[in-house]
């Protein structure tokens, strides 16, 4: 994995040291789990209340390169302080396949509040899909009507400003059927390309003419007056530039000699317990990598960032196969989580925590009905004959302050929309009732859900997100858990000296957060963990 730092530090109370500390830190821990750092990004005396950061903007859109996997920061509030600036950005991270990691605080919230994250970010989605099923609706019209609907125009054309519709170009297009003529009638591309380049001409974008300038050109079938838009064609939508039997000749031709398109686009696969991920054996995360066999099938596996950086004499843990792993992740998790007791007691959970998140409209809303109350007594008042020189103007201030009142009311619940149980509980369903062979689906139930997953040599532990403290379970708790065969940890279970995992083991060294009786779940409660131990036959079909 690769990876960059964000660091910030605001201007009230903080100096150059903090951002030397936050880089420190996160180096080291990019060093423990074998995350390669590629860059910083550093912003000096901004507030993370505010998402006006130079670096912090620069590094989202950065993110879209592709050019790293992780952005590392020494906690979230260097990220973001604002939920939902935290939740809109990490939102368009996840949308470019990176992962927001806190070197300090991997998991710094509970579940109620990653939920509430999650559903916004659902609530997001919804949004953005209906604005683009309105923009797509949109360009539908226009493309009915064979007119621009934005991109590259190609060489040859100009788009009228009035009419949005195609134009011939007096000055570039002549150069397109110099191109496909000369091309038609033999001419290699490359001395094609070099003669309009000592003529000084140049590409639509402006760039020097190359070989494979020409493979969009000659396969560009507007030159032939055919307007094309997504599944609606429409011949002689715009104007001719080159007739169809020269683009028909010149298609011959290119098909003939086979002009190679550039290397296929290397696939795009999502590793997605990136981050979530470690070696049972050493600790240390495990990372995506590939493999072909003889057979030219390519495979993905997870496997320990210490046997890819140092060997297998720094750790021998074999790797393991991508798809059924994050498969059984998932699978587990419906299983585990989502019973109609549990989806209760989860909706029960998030609506107490929004109350606890916003505590400015609580208290608008008392402001109001007292507001209302006091108003109801003056016009009882009123009615009965008691009028006085100021009731009007109490009446005036009293009706003033309720019209604000419930303008902030209506300003805040815009601002942190509040989640029904309806709506939650339709949330909740989506998860159980979703199609699990969907790599969107798993991405959300394991980024909401799953704490971390270990990966020993005979079993898999998963743990999963039960509490407000819901820190990244270490290897040493795990390895301190009585659970075994699918069984949830009982403390009660362990005796002093009795051997857990080849490690004698003392009562008091299992964590309290390991037992029944209390919490969400009835069979495993707090940063439960939920060990699955896997027959030989099934195991070995995953290495």
């Amino acid at each position: 994995m690769t990876a960059v730092i964000y660091a910030r530090y605001s201007s009230d109370s903080q100096r150059e040291a903090s951002i030397e500390g936050q880089l420190r830190d996160c180096k080291d821990y990019a060093e423990k789990n074998g995350i390669t750092v590629v860059g910083t990004y550093i912003d000096r005396a901004y507030s993370a209340k505010t998402d006006d950061r130079p670096d912090f903007q620069r590094m989202i859109k950065d993110s879209a390169k592709k050019i790293f996997d992780v952005v590392l920061v020494w906690k979230l509030d260097r990220f973001a302080r604002n939920r939902f600036d935290a939740v809109n950005y990490k939102y368009q991270l996840e949308k470019n396949g990176v992962h927001l990691v806190s070197a300090m605080e991997p998991i710094s919230q509970g579940p109620e509040g990653i939920m509430v994250e999650s559903m916004l970010i659902g609530m997001a989605e919804y949004y953005s899909a209906e604005l683009a099923l309105k923009v797509a609706r949109g360009e539908r019209e226009n493309a009915l009507q064979c007119k621009y609907n934005g991109g590259i125009v190609p060489l040859g054309f100009t788009i009228g400003k009035e009419d949005r519709l195609y134009h011939i170009d007096p000055e570039t297009a002549p150069i397109v059927q110099e191109i496909f003529s000369r091309y038609a009638d033999g001419e290699p591309a490359e001395k094609i390309a070099a003669s309009l380049n000592e003529r000084g001409l140049r590409t639509r974008t402006g760039k020097p003419f190359v070989k494979n300038s020409f493979f969009q050109i000659f396969r560009n079938r507007r030159y032939i007056g055919e307007y094309r838009y997504k599944d609606i064609v429409t011949p002689g939508g715009i104007p001719a530039i080159v007739d169809e039997d020269l683009f028909n000749r010149v298609q011959q031709r290119f098909e003939q000699n086979k002009i190679a398109h550039g290397r296929p686009a290397k696939e795009d696969v999502s590793y997605l317990l990136t981050t979530k991920l470690f070696c049972g054996k050493c600790g240390t995360l495990m990372g995506g990598e590939s493999g072909t066999s003889h057979m030219g099938n390519t495979y993905y596996y997870y496997k320990c960032g210490n046997a890819k950086r140092h060997g297998k004499a720094h750790c021998d843990l074999k790797a393991i196969r991508k798809e059924p792993l994050e498969r059984f992740v998932v699978d587990t998790a419906i299983k585990v989580i989502f019973s109609d007791e549990i989806i209760e007691q989860l909706i029960d959970l998030v609506m107490e925590a929004q109350q606890k998140e916003n505590t400015r409209l609580p208290v608008l809303k008392d402001q109001l009905r007292d507001t209302e109350k006091r108003l109801a007594n003056l016009l009882e008042a009123i009615e009965q004959g008691i009028l006085t020189p100021t009731t009007k103007q109490r009446l005036d201030e009293l009706e003033a302050r309720k019209e604000a009142l419930n303008t902030s009311i209506l300003e805040e619940e815009l601002k942190k929309p509040v989640l029904t149980r309806e709506w939650i509980r339709f949330w909740l369903e989506k998860f159980r009732k979703g199609d699990v062979g969907s790599t969107e689906h798993q991405r959300q139930i394991i980024d909401t859900f799953v704490n971390s997953v270990y990966v020993f040599d005979d079993r898999v532990v998963l743990n999963f997100n039960f509490t407000d403290d819901a820190k990244t379970v270490t290897r040493e708790e795990v390895l301190g858990s009585s659970a075994v065969d699918n069984a949830p940890p009982h403390p009660q279970t362990i005796r002093s000296g009795d051997v857990v995992d080849g490690t004698e083991r003392e009562p008091e060294q299992v964590k309290a957060g390991y037992h029944y009786g209390s919490g969400i779940l009835p069979f495993a409660i707090f940063n439960s963990v939920w060990y699955t131990r896997l027959s030989p036959v099934n195991w070995k079909s995953w290495r």
